[in-house]
């Protein structure tokens, strides 16, 4: 097969970047800068070409509809199976270029571009991840490069004993997805200009950096550890801005997480098939073909369907292995999918559902009072109790790993873990959003207290410190990014309160590792988005604690 892409091309840094940034001193010395987002030039002397596909994922034999855009007179598209050894799936030359104009609000309402090509899929096609790169010549030696991506789901109604599903996050994708102008953290929406938009469509590019990402691309938790009193480096920010990338490619996609689980599986011999969270919701049969889920990176959105489907799946017998952090909001899908809704923390003001018999649906935090769906009885443990560490001002000089808490669990067996012992701190597995529990210590062993709604059986087995905001110590030059990070609507939601008691009450929490039993299955949690790499850089302990999990799970 052609030498995958990944290696053979060299990438263009399209300058189609829109840049809304404002400067403003706040009185305490931070700087605030406004997003960046990626829409195309719509210069006729811009060679450039955008593509996306009519759904997110496909059974085989079905058609897969590319729709584009483009300035330049040719280009080719290309679609690559991606994982351990990409291999060239289909590819299209010589495409007509037709250009198309980006509709203002392209990020809610979807492109509604006409077809470009048209490929049938195969009908014996591998289920997996396929990534689909349209490219045009700039006349100047180098090329236009811009990746989408569709999934393959599996057909077969009685997989193998030792295969497994793994389950990709693709609405938190779609949630950091600015293409066009608008995700759910920064926009262009609203009267004023300036708001996230609560609505996304899934009828658009991808953002740059989501899909695809070349090696060396920073994480948010890769900078040493601060000396004392040196100001904070968000280097993923500082990169994304100065190469063209998105500003939220370090949050979520595959490029980032998902495919470096999906790599080192396949190294390590397992078998599986791929679905994503759309499939999870309208498809909820795929899941209870298997006996094992799997769900890793960036897990942050979800609707009330895919946790009853995967808490379904565990009651009659299934088991879980979740590698993720941030178990969050709770969202919406409408329009059969092509739209994800979640109004946050505007929720209790603009949700249309706010004051409906669809009340339950509100697209607010799982442990908010109004939705009181606790996340932990999912999966057992949650984001609202969990957050950010060993980053920016959350925590920076943390241990970046799990205390080991419980290390005669199955799940470090042949680790030779002890109590004390710091798993994963080489690899900086605990960093970026991690998901705990309200809990308590007896006996030097930590417990839930069972007051977030964690329900019993729950076992700590290993956890860390996380904090809600950033401290913020004031160097001059100093800029913190987050901040307080909405401290202020947590308290308000859970304590019904913003007075200092309420505020402290809720600043801190933690990432745990947890075990529990559920009906006739089990779920295992390791709450934090950056266990894959634990994987990616070889780290004996993460490696033989996902192995354990997967092995057990799987039977053998």
């Amino acid at each position: 097969m052609p030498k995958d892409d990944n290696a053979a091309r060299p990438e263009f840094k399209p300058m189609n970047i829109h840049d809304r940034r404002t400067t403003v001193m706040h009185p305490d010395n931070a700087w605030h800068l406004s997003h960046w987002y990626e829409a195309p030039a719509e210069d006729p002397a811009v060679p450039e070409v955008y593509t996306y596909t009519d759904a997110i994922s496909y059974a085989p034999g079905h058609e897969v509809r590319f729709h584009s855009s483009s300035t330049a007179p040719r280009w080719t598209l290309q679609v690559w199976r991606d994982g351990l050894k990409p291999t060239l799936a289909h590819e299209a030359k010589d495409i007509a270029g037709e250009f198309h104009a980006m509709p203002k609000a392209a990020y809610r309402d979807g492109c509604a571009w006409p077809v470009s090509h048209r490929w049938t899929l195969p009908a014996d096609i591998a289920s997996g991840f396929y990534r689909v790169v349209s490219t045009c010549d700039l006349g100047n030696g180098s090329q236009f490069v811009q990746h989408h991506f569709f999934v393959v789901t599996p057909t077969d109604s009685k997989p193998a004993k030792n295969r497994f599903l793994l389950i990709l996050p693709t609405s938190t994708w779609l949630a950091y997805n600015d293409w066009g102008g608008a995700n759910y953290y920064d926009g262009i929406d609203g009267a004023t200009g300036k708001q996230f938009s609560p609505v996304l469509s899934i009828e658009r590019p991808w953002t740059r950096g989501l899909v695809w990402l070349p090696p060396g691309a920073p994480r948010l938790c890769d900078t040493p550890k601060r000396r004392p009193l040196e100001a904070p480096r968000y280097p993923t920010k500082e990169w994304a801005f100065t190469n063209g990338f998105a500003q939220y490619y370090a949050s979520a996609g595959w490029a980032q997480f998902d495919r470096h689980f999906a790599v080192w599986a396949e190294r390590e011999g397992y078998d599986f098939d791929i679905i994503t969270q759309t499939d999870l919701h309208y498809r909820p049969g795929i899941l209870s073909r298997y006996g094992t889920g799997v769900i890793v990176g960036h897990d942050e959105y979800w609707t009330r369907e895919m946790r009853d489907t995967v808490d379904a799946f565990v009651e009659a017998g299934g088991k879980m292995a979740r590698f993720a952090g941030n178990f969050l909001w709770q969202i919406r899908f409408e329009n059969d999918g092509r739209q994800q809704v979640c109004y946050k923390a505007r929720a209790f003001e603009e949700d249309p559902v706010r004051n409906t018999a669809n009340k339950h649906l509100l697209t607010c935090g799982w442990e908010d009072p109004a939705v009181a769906h606790p996340g932990a009885t999912t999966f057992g443990v949650n984001g609202m109790r969990g957050v950010y560490a060993s980053w920016g001002g959350f925590a920076p000089r943390g241990s970046r790993g799990f205390t080991v808490y419980r290390p005669k669990h199955w799940a470090f067996d042949h680790t030779d873990t002890h109590y004390g012992d710091i798993l994963g701190e080489d690899a900086g597995i605990f960093a970026y959003e991690v998901d705990g529990l309200d809990y308590t210590f007896r006996q030097g062993l930590p417990y839930p207290t069972h007051e977030d709604g964690a329900p019993q059986g729950v076992e700590i087995l290993a956890m860390g410190p996380a904090v809600y905001v950033e401290d913020e110590y004031a160097g001059e030059g100093f800029r913190y990014y987050l901040r307080d990070s909405g401290l202020a609507n947590k308290a308000k939601r859970l304590s019904g309160s913003t007075s200092p008691e309420a505020l402290q009450k809720h600043r801190y929490g933690s990432g745990m590792i947890v075990s529990m039993p559920r009906g006739k299955g089990e779920v295992f949690t390791a709450g934090s988005c950056e266990w894959v790499m634990g994987l990616a850089r070889n780290e004996f302990y993460t490696e033989q604690v996902t192995r354990n999990v997967l092995n057990r799970f799987l039977g053998d």
